[in-house]
């Protein structure tokens, strides 16, 4: 029994690290961060403009910089709906999920009644037989899947202007199917003509200007 619990829990790791798909070592991407405090300013016109839903979204992804400090891979049992790990820890794609709840859009809810209905055209990486409400949405294809069935979708560009506040972005880290996902937010480098992102690489939420370090897979804007 023992032996069983142990290879549920090395499995249940497995599947989450799959899940973001994100395994830098913490070190090595604490030394690639750069300070862009001498050239960061808000953009006041553009991010006066945005929904109330926009608005919501960055103000939260903006808090878990300050709360989530760390990066977890750990499977974990969650409540359904608005179920979560807690905030001082998590994936790169729970940055997306806590901010979509703030402008009262639960993607545990939305993604495991999408997949209920149309289980066949989700990905099969994973080999599972039906949805599951733990982890189907803390997976970086799943939520690239429903965003683009919802029509949320937008073309890939190398314009940094392109990318708005509240977009959200997926990439693919090594030209292998790493995958990786953040949030436009709503600080703008002037040097660098683009907005930084809020995600979790390693280390916790960041604030970094980081969109064009990978090959970008996913352009999306929900709101």
């Amino acid at each position: 029994m023992k032996t069983a619990l142990r290879s549920f829990g090395f499995l249940s790791v497995v599947f989450l690290l799959l899940a973001c798909q994100t395994d830098f070592p913490i070190a090595a991407e604490q030394e690639r961060r750069t300070n862009f405090a001498s050239s960061v300013v808000e953009k006041p016109k553009i991010a006066a403009s945005s929904s109330d839903e926009i608005r919501r979204m960055l103000e939260n992804a903006e808090r878990q910089t300050e709360v989530t400090k760390s990066y977890d891979p750990e499977y974990v049992v969650l409540v359904y709906p608005n179920g979560d790990v807690v905030p001082e820890k998590g994936v790169c794609t729970d940055v997306v999920v806590r901010a979509f709840r703030a402008a009262g859009v639960d993607l545990q809810k939305e993604v495991h009644e999408d997949m209920r209905s149309n289980f066949a055209v989700y990905p099969k990486k994973w080999n599972l037989k039906s949805p599951d409400t733990n982890i189907d949405h803390r997976r970086v294809p799943n939520l690239q899947t429903f965003f683009t069935r919802k029509g949320k979708s937008l073309p890939i560009t190398k314009t940094g202007e392109k990318f708005q506040p509240g977009d959200v972005v997926a990439w693919d880290l090594n030209g292998k199917g790493l995958t990786h996902i953040g949030l436009v937010s709503n600080v703008w480098n002037e040097r660098t003509a683009r907005y930084l992102i809020i995600h979790n690489i390693g280390g916790g939420a960041k604030l970094e200007d980081r969109i064009f370090d990978w090959k970008i897979i996913g352009h999306y804007r929900y709101f």
